[in-house]
């Protein structure tokens, strides 16, 4: 059974920094060469030792926000480590627990039932309890061949086809070996023909840019995660991105990273006014800065995670998506407390409203996502519609020199990608860039610099087909292959 653990990391590698996309196919074929001839009722355990190895490696990153900025002491640290990708785990586990139940023990049914079983079992980690979106295996194709087919799937739709053709190439091979050369040369042509497809896709311009360039000035301040929140050195934080600024107020649309202001709104009055005093007359500055203030509809006073537009634009964005003990902390009355980890700085953060106005940024509505939220492709999706441009600002600094903010790059390279739109991102300490409508990077500065990204982006108009759908196309057909199964079309024997 190490061997499911071993497939599992396989996955870590086709992300960035690796960007081994065609191991993807690998893994999950030495998983179902492990899985198919199981007995139902250890599929289950099977599942959790896959995920663990992918999370176990994939997303231990979190160790060091627990750590090192969390003041918790090395052995709880590698203790909550290990519960949390035990934890997520358990999505693998139920959905393989699931796959056992319809297909019983026939290794035809589990072959068909494999791609809808795996994509339903990333649906719901990105969905329950806030969801955790990460390591998604088409994400891995942001360089890989299957990048066409984004726009027009979404990245589900991708993990489902990396699963279905590594279902095809199990049941080909058993094909060939029962001399049944014509249905494996129908399964083998029917799982490359999007593989094949696919290239073409991405010559396919499915938004309309502009030609009209936008010109951006971002800023890395690089500040230690140290003195984020360290009231003696809020100060420094704001001189040092206005000296970074003192070139540049002139430029269509600057951007400060998340809470680059690191002072509630109400009490940043003179901040703002400088910055508008600087700004040139058609330039717009874009900023995340906390947000306090009273809200009608949580009945009281709340703080925001929020992005602000400043100058030649209008418009605040609260923070919908937040990141569990980062921002806010679940169980509060009872964690607060207990550990460092559970007393972040910053943790008490409130979930802003749905369907939130795009800022206005010298004319462009200008949809701005911050963090985390760009790890949900469906929300993205959604809030991208009839907008011109796509913003995310991040603090990855909270991971270190891990691969958590290299992950995090691809996954909003894979957005941008989706949605056919120009993308800015700026960042704290890295990686701050500008990511173009096929997903690619056209500029950027490395990480742990203090520094100054300057480029172009282009506005765009209409949608993509998997903006107007969403993953709605892909998860239907998983639950028709689920019926299909269910109702014993396929004998289970």
């Amino acid at each position: 059974m190490a061997t499911l653990v071993v497939a599992g990391a396989l996955q870590t590698l086709t992300f960035s920094p690796f960007h081994l996309w065609w191991l993807g196919p690998v893994s999950l074929l030495l998983t179902l060469l492990v899985t198919i001839p199981l007995p139902a009722k250890k599929l289950f355990a099977a599942g959790w030792l896959t995920g663990l190895g992918l999370f176990g490696s994939g997303a231990s990153w979190v160790y060091i926000s627990i750590s090192e900025y969390g003041n918790t002491p090395i052995p709880v640290a590698v203790l909550l480590t290990v519960a949390f990708a035990a934890g997520l785990a358990l999505f693998p586990a139920l959905a393989f627990w699931f796959w056992g139940k319809l297909a019983k023990d026939s290794a035809v049914r589990r072959l068909i039932l494999f791609p809808a079983i795996w994509i339903l079992g990333d649906w719901l980690r990105g969905w329950l309890l806030t969801g955790f979106p990460w390591l998604y295996l088409g994400t891995a194709h942001t360089d890989g061949p299957l990048a066409g087919l984004a726009p027009v799937v979404g990245v589900h739709g991708l993990t489902f086809w990396i699963a279905a053709s590594s279902a095809a190439i199990f049941a080909t091979t058993w094909l060939i070996a029962r001399r049944h050369h014509i249905s494996a040369g129908i399964v083998a042509v029917a799982a490359l023909t999007p593989w094949l497809a696919a290239p073409a896709l991405n010559r396919v311009d499915w938004t309309d840019i502009n030609a009209e360039p936008i010109s951006v000035a971002a800023m890395q301040g690089n500040i230690p995660q140290q003195i984020k929140w360290d009231p003696e050195f809020l100060k420094d934080q704001i001189v040092a991105y206005l000296g970074m600024t003192e070139s540049y107020w002139d430029t269509d649309l600057i951007l400060w990273p998340e809470t680059a202001i690191p002072i509630p709104q109400d009490q940043a009055g003179k901040i703002i006014d400088h910055i508008e005093e600087n700004l040139g007359e058609e330039s717009t500055l874009i900023t995340g800065i906390p947000w306090y203030g009273f809200s009608e509809r949580a009945g009281g006073f709340t703080y925001h995670n929020s992005i602000m537009a400043i100058g030649n634009g209008e418009g605040i964005y609260h923070k919908q998506k937040l990141v569990p003990f980062g921002e806010y902390v679940p169980l509060e009355g009872i964690l607060r407390g207990l550990i460092g980890f559970f007393d972040l700085p910053m943790s008490s953060f409130t979930r802003g409203p749905e369907n939130q106005a795009p800022l206005q940024a010298n004319g462009a509505r200008v949809m701005p996502f911050i963090c985390y939220e760009v790890a949900y492709p469906d929300f993205l999706a959604r809030n991208a519609v009839n907008t011109d441009l796509l913003l995310t600002i991040s603090n990855d600094g909270w991971f270190g020199d891990s691969v958590g903010p290299l992950q995090h790059l691809q996954i909003a390279r894979m957005r941008a990608l989706e949605t056919g739109r120009y993308m800015i991102r700026g960042t704290n300490n890295g990686v701050t860039a500008i990511i173009d409508n096929k997903g690619q990077i056209t500029a950027h500065i490395p990480q742990f610099e203090r520094e100054v990204l300057t480029g172009e982006v282009f506005t765009a108009s209409g949608s993509t087909p998997y903006m107007v759908t969403a993953s709605w196309p892909v998860l239907t057909l998983a639950l028709i292959l689920i019926v299909f199964v269910r109702e014993r079309v396929i004998p289970e024997s």
